[in-house]
């Protein structure tokens, strides 16, 4: 009698073990349903969200490879800055170099000697990805196409595009003259956020010029509403390239195909990462920067109270259908004692799914403390050794 009831005890709990497991694994299958990343035909690609700066899908994302046009990012990217700078204009006259006139590759059919607008040549540069409109700007802007690619690299330094390497203005093929897709994507980001007023460009469909009407490359303006730029390129050696960006609702995302076989299967490609990114994934706002996240105590210091927040918005990307699975969770220094300066780290705020971690950043001081009173310096320390004690 007592042998059945210890079989029955044991078969219990193996049926509670198992209910546990298949409990656990289903939970686990709720958080990671989501199909792997289409078969996308290019040599390297990558798709990010352009606010949180996840990356959905990649492959070959660092791997160094001709640019081609998408190098006119950079280009467009220099003149925007000159024109907030105060150092270009879009009225600007561009007097046109026999250098310029006399480019290869797809042109705007500028004339040599002719003085033309800045806002004209950007145009056919973004819209006609015209070489010579290109090479004019450069020379407008530093004097020379090679004092201008010194500022190109220099700028892709400073922007963290560390396998970027520019020899000219237009993409023309060079062995030196490299990118990567994520590089071209986090260019192609950097142009949205800092010059959204120069973005606008991108999304134009057609540009005509000295009685030439040009189409846009990017034939996504035409099946994507969502798709508002940004910049194609192409060479023998580089194959069909293409950068691109959309938005619906408050999600952006950005694609990058290098290396594809032809025009049909650039454009076919990048919609199909777009659509894998919306279709499966979410983007939210969780904390603006400067958000007042929790106060702490501060030791010996002018105020007892200090305020922690992040320095920047924290947005994530996760699986649609996740957000009420989400949990925050604060991890703050144990003793925290004056002075404190504006932006000093004294923890971390973390956002889980589940068991994974989805999001980190540091809980910084929202202002200064300074040191308090030789009598309050003097009491905290007490209060502090009889805490630690």
């Amino acid at each position: 009698m007592n042998i059945l009831k210890s079989r029955r005890k044991i078969l219990i709990a193996l049926q509670l073990l198992l209910l546990t497991l298949v409990f656990a694994s289903n939970s686990n299958a709720a958080l990671q349903r989501i199909p792997e990343p289409p078969n996308i035909n290019a040599v390297g690609y990558i798709l990010i969200d352009m606010h949180s700066g996840q990356v959905i899908a990649k492959n070959n994302a660092n791997e160094r490879m001709e640019p081609a046009s998408l190098t006119k990012m950079m280009t467009s990217y220099l003149v925007a800055k000159a024109i907030k700078n105060g150092k270009a204009s879009l009225a600007d006259e561009v007097k046109i170099s026999k250098k310029a006139w006399k480019m290869k590759g797809s042109r705007m059919f500028i004339e040599v000697g002719k003085k033309i607008p800045l806002e004209k040549l950007l145009i056919g540069s973004i819209v006609q990805s015209g070489n010579d409109a290109t090479v004019a700007l450069a020379e407008h802007i530093a004097g020379d196409e090679e004092s201008f690619v010194a500022m190109m690299n220099e700028t892709a330094q400073e922007l963290g595009l560390t396998d970027t390497h520019f020899v000219n203005a237009t993409g023309m093929p060079h062995e030196d003259h490299y990118s990567t897709p994520r590089d071209m994507t986090m260019l192609g980001m950097y142009l949205i956020r800092d010059y959204p007023e120069h973005y606008k460009y991108y999304s134009q469909k057609e540009y005509t010029y000295n009685k030439i009407k040009q189409f846009n490359r990017n034939r996504l303006l035409w099946k994507d509403d969502s798709v508002d730029g940004i910049k194609t390129g192409h060479t023998e050696s580089a194959g069909y390239c293409l950068v691109a960006s959309a938005q619906r609702g408050n999600m952006r995302l950005i694609s990058t195909v290098l290396g594809t076989k032809s025009k049909a299967a650039r454009t076919t490609e990048s919609q199909k990462l777009l659509t894998y990114g919306f279709r499966f994934f979410e983007t939210h706002k969780l904390y603006s920067s400067n958000d007042r996240l929790t106060d702490v105590r501060i030791w010996k210091g002018e105020s007892e109270i200090l305020p922690l927040g992040i320095l920047e918005d924290l947005y994530i990307t996760i699986p649609r259908g996740q957000y009420d699975k989400l949990d925050a969770n604060m991890s703050i220094n144990a003793t925290i004692v004056a002075p404190a300066n504006i932006g000093n780290p004294y923890g971390s705020v973390n956002i889980m799914l589940g068991s994974q971690m989805v999001a980190k950043r540091d809980l910084v001081s929202l202002r200064t403390v300074g040191v308090g009173s030789f009598w309050h310096n003097l009491i905290d320390s007490v209060k502090l050794w009889w805490k630690e004690f």
